[in-house]
């Protein structure tokens, strides 16, 4: 029998504390937490945020792969605040912006971010408090006036006997995705958006106390929440990877006997090109999940020979609608059909949210027609942080027959439907481009080269041409061996001139951004700068 939907987010970690104490809970680093252990630290530091004489609304969490970017985490929760993540990885101005705009109370920071602390507080108009619950020193850059809880401030703490009540309409965290604009939108996810995700993956998934979970996200990308709670809420283990572990991961799956796999595409297809995805090398595997990008279809084929014991799923989700939403299992049978531009279908929506292809008036398209991806449900959040004109503009207000007006969250993804309900990933609303007056989907582009000869890793972009005012494509490619002159001559008998782009550019490796996916807008300027190389046939 399935365990009831937890009211919070961290509900789920507290049935797992009373029901498995001494399991353990995470693995970090060579040192293991158990269930009862990890939960004693978070009460010592929840009891030291709810000490202060304000108790905060929303706190900072500056760390990577750390006790406090984990125990940190239930801290915040158990305090009924809202966990804000920061990234150290990101620039400084960044990680401000951040959090004036979040209005942070308090920032929990690891030992290996007191570097960028002081820069991170200085200038801030009204400074948080910073506590350094590892730390038995406050760093000397700090700036003056600021007030500092070290370990031996929290130690000397009377635990909290039990998390603070809070609302579940409350937010759990607030996260913060790129903009148009060119800054970071806040999105706050409620805890009742995430009884709703919750939900419905406790129903979907068998986890037990003995699986062993990946974190292979940082926690400003918000499937890392996946990763997390499914691991905490099942009674299961979480073994976070580094960027060293992220290098060779299929030694730290056999290495560490994990049972659920979850990361980005990239990883996957980065195995499959180095030729290292040997059919039956993936035995603990009973989960292959994948998230973030399009999958490719042979990668999906190539990881399943490797685990071949696992049921592989490709899910999909903004982060607007609380991490994952649509998801695909892969069938051998049926799955193949479902393939648009050589990437595995992204399914249908989870139970009780829906999914529609819309014109950009709000009406439906008819089914195999491209439109753009809309979604409505109890996972879909609110809105933007203090941007009311944003919230508006990402949200199709709909009114059917009987009246009922229904609120569709616009993702800017362009998929088509099928007859079976299911959706075919086409590529951005803001990767369709005009070249001499045809609209082109890069991804379409992507997809033909992808089936050439020697091309492991495609990106195609648009850039400014020649002549003012005419925009060309450029294509990024990776792969070995390769002869542009063959791969342009393949592609000009499969594709018109007008979606052949003009240069090519070649790389080892296409770069990744801190959420693990290809880094288009990098690739995009390094074409733009003359930074690639450009190779015309």
């Amino acid at each position: 029998m399935k365990a009831a939907a937890p009211l919070f987010l961290h509900s789920g970690f507290r049935a797992s504390v009373r029901r498995v104490p001494e399991k353990p809970a995470l693995s970090l680093r060579g040192r293991t937490w158990t269930y009862r252990e990890l939960d004693a630290v978070a009460r010592l530091w929840a009891a030291a945020l709810t000490g202060l004489e304000k108790p905060p609304k929303r706190v900072g969490i500056l760390g990577h792969q750390s006790l406090v970017t984990y125990a940190g985490f239930l801290a915040v929760l158990y305090a009924g605040a809202t966990a804000v993540p920061l990234n150290k990885k990101y620039p400084v101005a960044r990680n401000q912006d951040i959090m004036e705009r979040a209005e942070v109370d308090v920032v929990l920071a690891d030992p290996g971010s007191l570097a960028q602390l002081g820069p991170l507080l200085d200038g801030l108009a009204d400074a948080p408090v910073a506590i350094l619950p590892e730390s038995d020193e406050a760093p000397a850059n700090l700036p003056p006036g600021i007030r500092v809880l070290t370990r031996r401030d929290v130690e000397d703490g009377v635990s909290l006997a039990e998390p603070v009540p809070g609302d579940p309409r409350g937010h759990a965290y607030l996260l913060f995705t790129s903009g148009s604009t060119g800054r970071p939108k806040g999105v706050p996810i409620s805890h009742a958006n995430l009884t709703a995700f919750l939900s419905t993956n406790v129903q979907r998934y068998d986890f037990t106390e003995d699986d062993r979970f990946t974190n292979t996200f940082d926690q400003t990308f918000d499937p890392s929440v996946f990763d997390l709670f499914m691991a905490w809420g099942s009674g299961g283990c979480l073994f976070p990877m580094d960027a060293f572990d992220l290098m060779t991961p299929l030694d730290f799956v056999r290495d560490n006997a994990i049972t659920v796999w979850f990361a980005v595409p990239s990883v996957a297809v980065l195995q499959h090109r180095r030729g290292v995805l040997a059919p039956g090398s993936l035995t603990s595997l009973r989960w292959s999940l994948f998230c973030g990008e399009a999958l490719p279809e042979d990668t999906a084929r190539a990881w399943l020979a490797a685990a071949p014991g696992s049921i592989l799923e490709n899910l999909y989700g903004p982060t607007e609608a609380t991490i994952t939403c649509l998801v695909h299992r892969w069938d051998p049978r049926t799955s193949p059909d479902a393939v648009v531009n050589g990437t595995v279908s992204i399914g249908s929506p989870y139970p009780g949210m829906a999914a529609a292809a819309l014109a950009e008036d709000g009406r439906p398209v008819p089914d195999g027609e491209p439109g753009e991806l809309c979604l409505c449900g109890p996972q879909v959040f609110e809105g933007y942080l203090n941007a009311p004109e944003q919230t508006e503009s990402a949200f199709h207000l709909t009114r059917s027959e009987d009246g009922r007006t229904r609120r569709w969250y616009r993702t800017g993804d362009l998929v088509r439907r099928t007859a079976g309900g299911e959706y075919g990933y086409l590529g951005r609303l803001d990767t369709q481009v005009k070249v001499l007056g045809h609209r082109i989907e890069t991804g379409e582009v992507e997809a033909h080269l992808l089936r050439q000869k020697g091309v492991d890793q495609a990106v195609v972009v648009a850039v400014p041409g020649a002549e003012e005012g005419v925009t060309v494509l450029a294509g990024i490619l990776a792969g070995d061996d390769l002869d542009i002159c063959e791969v342009d001559a393949e592609l000009r008998r499969t594709l018109p001139p007008h979606m052949i782009p003009m240069t090519y550019h070649l790389l080892d490796t296409l770069p990744l951004n801190p959420n693990g996916k290809v880094d288009r807008t990098t690739l995009r300027g390094q074409v733009v700068s003359g930074e690639l190389a450009a190779l015309v046939p």
